[in-house]
């Protein structure tokens, strides 16, 4: 994801060359191309995501398309106040991008889990909030975003995830993808889950259980309408985000139930709890420990139906 991110963004800087990039003192091999082609549009500010945060609301509000880019809770969390009074309240266009979302930088411990991102971003007014499942779906939002005018949120994963989305697939700000067909129930994934979520569709697929599978890349303006549709067309819904189950997509698809006249199913939300991990370890060992690996999901959406 990540270096599908800055593919775009440097094809959409030689377009645009209002787009300033602004980053804490990190991603040197990823972000040296933009670097080199654009030295007068990119600062470095050091360890300083405070400061980040304030010169991008700045050269935003001076008529440029600025993005901001750290690791997942650098770039949100320690220079919330910022992002909250200087980029939200003057709807300045900065777009904060963070990277290794969830456990992606699991060994490094809970100071570099990004589990409460989403909620906290989602919570902001004016604030769009898209998390892409796959590559195809960051150069999308990429591009979605520099048309957006205002604050946005991307949260990205790190490097590996595969593409998912085959050619006719189309991408939209606040309009989930169908990824999959099904009747039986319907699993709503966000973020670099959806390669889980539809390896636990084949596997519920290989017990006569027909799951639909969709992206719902956005979360703020979320698509309420697939999440009602889901609710009457299937048996259930099951939400799959890494991430804490408060705040994030499972929350905002609950909001949706609960407030639709029309739309009665039932919920089962696929997350990490609201607490601090007291394990460190890979992605790949991290997920299998709160349940989200594709036969955790498999067997537990088994048992539930």
């Amino acid at each position: 994801m990540r270096s599908a991110f800055f593919r775009t963004l440097l094809d959409l800087a030689e377009q645009e060359d209002r787009i300033y990039l602004v980053v804490g003192d990190l991603g040197f091999g990823v972000v040296e191309p933009f670097a080199q082609r654009f030295p007068d549009r990119f600062l470095n500010v050091g360890v300083a995501e405070q400061n980040m945060t304030g010169v991008a609301a700045g050269l935003a509000l001076c008529g440029k398309i600025v993005f901001t880019y750290s690791i997942g809770n650098f770039s949100t969390l320690r220079c919330l106040e910022q992002i909250r009074n200087d980029v939200c309240y003057h709807q300045a266009d900065v777009k904060i991008v963070s990277v290794g979302g969830g456990f992606a930088y699991g060994a490094l411990g809970m100071t570099h889990h990004v589990l409460e991102d989403l909620a906290i971003m989602r919570a902001l007014p004016g604030m769009v909030v898209v998390a892409p499942g796959d590559p195809f779906e960051v150069e999308q939002a990429t591009r979605a975003v520099v048309s957006q005018p205002g604050p946005c949120y991307l949260r990205l994963g790190r490097v590996g995830e595969p593409r998912i989305h085959g050619p006719g697939a189309v991408f939209k700000l606040g309009r989930a993808i169908r990824v999959r067909e099904g009747r039986a129930l319907t699993i709503i994934s966000t973020g670099g889950l959806l390669e889980t979520g539809l390896r636990a569709a084949e596997l519920l697929s290989g017990v006569g259980i027909d799951a639909r599978v969709v992206s719902m890349h956005t979360l703020k303006p979320i698509d309420e309408a697939e999440v009602v549709s889901a609710a009457a067309e299937t048996g259930g819904i099951a939400t799959l985000e890494e991430h804490s189950v408060i705040g994030g997509l499972g929350s905002a698809v609950a909001e949706i139930l609960a407030e639709s006249a029309g739309a009665r199913g039932r919920l089962k939300r696929f997350g990490v709890p609201s607490a601090f991990a007291p394990e460190v370890g890979s992605q790949e060992y991290l997920r299998a420990v709160y349940g989200l690996s594709p036969k955790a999901v498999f067997q537990s959406l088994r048992s539930w139906l």
